[in-house]
């Protein structure tokens, strides 16, 4: 399986699933980031009722597949239980799984798809955390060392095995990690629990500053994107 299109000039086939798993709006803010970067990806959306549905079949014809933010993570995963083994198998063999928001949570275990070398947590929920309630909002993060506000809504923390093989890309101000890109069997993994790519809209919406993230964004794609940590 090729992952370099930007150097083959092959064009790549990124899957961004939309449906009720999602809320209108992430899908297509990711859809968007994709588009725009520079790996040469033609972008589709998948879902229950897109013309691509996420299945093995579809999968296998993929380079990346995106999980976009949305609801709960119970609900997301009764929705996309069902295609658990069709995900994991698409990535052990070489695929690129990147998620945003409850796209991280869905990569951890308990319950999710169980990409990651440990499991998810709600930050909100831990020590230190600096919101403490589910509203839309904009959280500190130290991003590759680099101080950024980011967009948030009630993100993932990830928590790492003893030892893990993974590569932390941002941390919350509690020292938690926000974002990490990680191995899983042949493929890769990358997730973030705020929302680089949130566009301005998503901001001026909820009445906040508008903070321009897509840097961080691209940068996670490209990690995941990359044939090396």
């Amino acid at each position: 399986m090729a992952h370099d299109g930007a150097a083959t000039g092959q064009r790549l086939l990124a899957l961004v699933y939309r449906g009720p798993a999602s809320q209108p709006g992430c899908p297509e803010a990711v859809a968007g980031l994709l588009a725009a970067t520079p790996w040469n990806l033609d972008v589709r959306f998948t879902g229950p009722d897109e013309v691509l549905p996420l299945t093995a079949r579809t999968l296998s014809h993929a380079t990346l597949y995106a999980q976009p933010g949305g609801g709960t993570l119970d609900s997301a995963y009764r929705r996309l239980r069902w295609q658990r083994r069709a995900v994991r198998d698409f990535v052990h063999r070489g695929g690129r799984y990147l998620g945003f928001c409850l796209g991280g949570y869905l990569a951890g275990a308990t319950p999710g798809f169980g990409l990651l070398p440990g499991d998810t947590d709600q930050y909100i929920a831990s020590p230190g955390a600096t919101v403490h309630d589910e509203r839309d909002t904009v959280v500190p993060v130290t991003w590759r060392g680099s101080r950024r506000t980011v967009y948030f809504q009630d993100g993932p923390l990830f928590e790492l095995d003893e030892g893990a093989d993974a590569r932390i890309l941002a941390t919350y101000d509690n020292g938690t990690v926000a974002a990490l890109v990680t191995r899983y069997g042949n493929g890769r993994v990358a997730v973030t629990g705020p929302h680089p790519e949130a566009t301005a809209d998503w901001y001026t919406d909820h009445g906040l500053p508008v903070q321009h993230t897509l840097d961080l964004a691209e940068d996670l794609v490209a990690a995941v994107m990359r044939s090396q940590p």
